[in-house]
C-alpha cells in the first residue's frame, strides 16, 4: 500500500520551463520517495517464520534483555503515536502484520496526524488533530493523547506496544502538566519559536510542561515490550529531541533553561512562565542536574522494556538527492548535513558564496555541478511581520547577498533552492522556494522588496509574485530541510 499522504511535487508551470527547474523537481521527488515512511518500514522490518520474529535490517529486534520479539508469543498489539510521517508508519505496520495477525493479536490503536494525512486503515485509527501549518497542540491533540494513555495503561505483560514518533510529534502528542493550560503552553511555544529559540531549548521547556514528553508516554505503558519506530527530523538524530522524546527520559540541562531566562529578547512575561514551569517540574524531577546518559533501550519503572528503531534520517535525504543529481549528470560539488543551528540569513549568504564559487569553476569546466545540504535554519521574527518560512527566507537571503550586498548579476545557469521535506514551510502553502536567473531578474526590478522581505519576514509574497515557490502539499514524510545549489556551464 502506498502512503496516500504523498502528493505530487508541484512547481510553477511556465512556458519554456528551464531544464534546471525540471531537474530540481526530479531531485525533490527522489528525496520524498526515499524517505517515505511506508516504504522504509516495509523494506526494513520483517517477520521471520516460524515464530514471527521481528527483524530490523535482517537482525532480530532484541533490546535490553537480548530476547527477540516474537509475535507468536505475544498477546494484544497496540499502536499509538503521532507526527507528520506517522500515517505512513501505521499503514506500513498493518501491511507488515497482515490480515491474519491483525485479527489474532487484536491490533488496535490511535495515531495523531496533521490535517490531510489521515487514511482509512483496518485496525488503527488515524485522527487528524491539527490544521496544516499550525505547529501547535490543540484540544483535539489533548483528547487523542488521553485516549492513547488509556490504551497503553490497559495492556498486560504479554502484550506489545508500538509507538510511532516522527517530526511534528511535539505538537501532535500533548498532555499539559497542571496547572498549565493548553492556551498558555501554545502561546509560549509560538513566542519562543518566533524569537528564534533553538529547537533543543524549546523542547526542554515543552518537556517540563508536559506529562507525555521526556519519556512520559513510555512510562504510562503496562505492556511487557514497547517498540518505538522513529523518523528523525533532528539533525543529530537525538531521541530526546525528536518529538520531544515521548519514550526517551532525560533531565533538563541548566544551560537550556538559562538561555531563555536570561535572554533579553524574550518578553519578561514569558520568562516568568518558564520559571514557574521549571519550579513545578522540579517538584518531581531534578531539573538542573547534568543530563544522565540515555540508552535507546531501557526499562521503565513499570517493567516495560523499551526499544528504539531509527528508520530514516536527514542523511538519507541527502543521499537520495546526491544519487538523483548524479543520475541527471551533475558532478557533486559537496554534500553535508549541518548539525549547527544557523540563522536563515547566514545560511543564505553561505549558499550564495558557494553558488558564486561553483559558477566561476563552470567557466573552466564543461559539466554541471550540484551542492546538496541538509539542515534547519532559524529565523527571528519581528513583532510586525509578513508571511514566510525558514526555507523561503533562506533563498531570499541568498538573493539579497548577491543582488543587493554584492551588487552582482545573478549568474546565468545557476539555481538555489531550499525546502522542508514535510511539504511545510512556516504558516504558508509552500514547502520552500527557489531562485534562478529568471526569478532573480524579476526580483531585481524592485530591490527594495528584497530588503523588505528580509527584514519584515515576508518572503512568501515576494517569491509568490516572482514564481519562485516550491509547493508539494503534505508529503507524508519529515526529515528536516534540504538545500540545493545547481550550476550549469553556459556558452557566451
Amino acid at each position: 500500500m502506498k502512503n496516500e499522504c504523498v502528493s505530487s511535487t508541484g512547481f510553477p508551470t511556465l512556458n519554456g520551463i528551464h531544464q534546471q527547474r525540471e531537474h530540481l523537481q526530479s531531485i525533490v521527488s527522489a528525496i520524498t520517495s526515499a524517505t517515505d515512511p511506508y516504504r522504509l518500514l516495509t523494506e526494513r522490518l520483517t517477520l521471520e517464520s516460524p515464530n514471527d520474529v521481528l527483524t530490523f535490517d535482517g537482525h532480530p529486534v532484541s533490546g535490553v534483555s537480548n530476547q527477540a520479539v516474537e509475535l507468536k508469543q505475544t498477546g494484544r498489539v497496540c499502536v499509538v503515536g503521532g507526527g507528520k510521517a506517522a500515517a505512513g508508519f501505521a499503514a506500513g505496520l498493518e501491511h507488515l502484520l497482515g490480515k491474519e495477525r491483525l485479527q489474532k493479536h487484536r491490533v488496535h490503536g490511535l495515531v495523531s496526524v496533521p490535517e490531510g494525512c489521515a487514511v482509512q486503515l483496518d485496525h488503527v485509527e488515524l485522527r487528524e488533530t491539527r490544521a496544516r501549518g499550525n505547529n501547535l497542540p490543540t484540544e483535539a491533540v489533548i483528547r487523542a493523547t488521553h485516549e492513547m494513555l488509556k490504551q497503553l495503561r490497559s495492556l498486560e505483560q504479554d502484550d506489545l506496544a508500538f509507538v510511532l514518533v516522527t517530526g511534528g510529534a511535539s505538537a501532535l502528542l500533548e498532555s499539559p502538566r497542571a496547572p498549565f493550560s493548553l492556551q498558555a503552553l501554545a502561546a509560549l511555544t509560538k513566542n519562543l519559536s518566533n524569537a528564534g529559540v533553538e529547537i533543543e531549548t524549546l523542547n526542554a521547556i515543552r518537556c517540563m510542561a508536559s506529562n507525555v514528553k521526556a519519556g512520559g508516554l513510555a512510562n504510562s505503558c503496562t505492556a511487557g515490550r514497547l517498540i518505538v519506530l522513529v523518523l528523525s527530523d533532528v539533525l543529530d538524530n537525538s531521541l530526546k529531541v525528536i518529538g520531544s522524546g515521548p519514550c526517551a527520559p532525560h533531565t533538563i540541562k541548566r544551560s537550556a533553561i538559562e538561555q531563555v531566562l536570561f535572554d533579553p529578547n524574550i518578553p519578561q512575561y514569558d520568562r516568568r512562565i518558564i520559571s514557574e514551569v521549571a519550579r513545578e517540574y522540579s517538584k518531581e524531577h531534578d531539573v538542573f542536574s547534568p543530563s544522565k546518559k540515555f540508552s535507546s533501550n531501557w526499562v521503565t519503572p513499570r517493567g516495560c522494556r523499551v526499544t528504539h528503531l531509527m528508520l530514516g534520517t536527514n542523511a538519507l535525504a541527502v543521499e537520495a538527492a546526491t544519487a538523483a543529481s548524479s543520475a541527471l549528470g551533475y558532478k557533486i560539488f559537496s554534500t553535508t548535513t549541518s548539525t549547527d543551528s544557523q540563522t536563515a540569513n547566514r545560511v543564505g549568504s553561505r549558499l550564495a558564496a558557494s553558488l558564486i564559487t561553483m559558477s566561476s569553476l563552470d567557466a573552466t569546466r564543461n559539466y554541471p555541478q550540484a551542492l546538496l545540504e541538509g539542515g534547519e535554519a532559524t529565523v527571528r521574527v519581528p513583532s510586525k511581520h509578513g508571511v514566510g518560512g525558514r526555507n523561503q527566507h533562506t533563498v531570499v537571503a541568498a538573493a539579497h547577498d548577491i543582488l543587493i550586498h554584492q551588487k552582482r548579476t545573478w549568474p546565468t545557469g545557476t539555481l538555489i533552492a531550499s525546502f522542508g521535506t514535510d511539504g511545510e514551510d512556516g504558516p504558508t502553502s509552500a514547502a520552500g522556494g527557489f531562485i534562478d536567473s529568471d526569478i532573480a531578474e524579476s526580483l531585481g526590478t524592485n530591490p527594495n522588496s528584497i530588503a523588505d522581505a528580509i527584514y519584515g519576514c515576508n518572503s512568501y509574497e515576494l517569491l509568490k509574485s516572482a514564481g519562485g515557490l516550491i509547493e508539494t502539499g503534505p508529503t507524508g514524510t519529515n526529515v528536516a530541510d534540504i538545500r540545493i545549489v545547481l550550476t550549469q556551464p553556459t556558452s557566451d
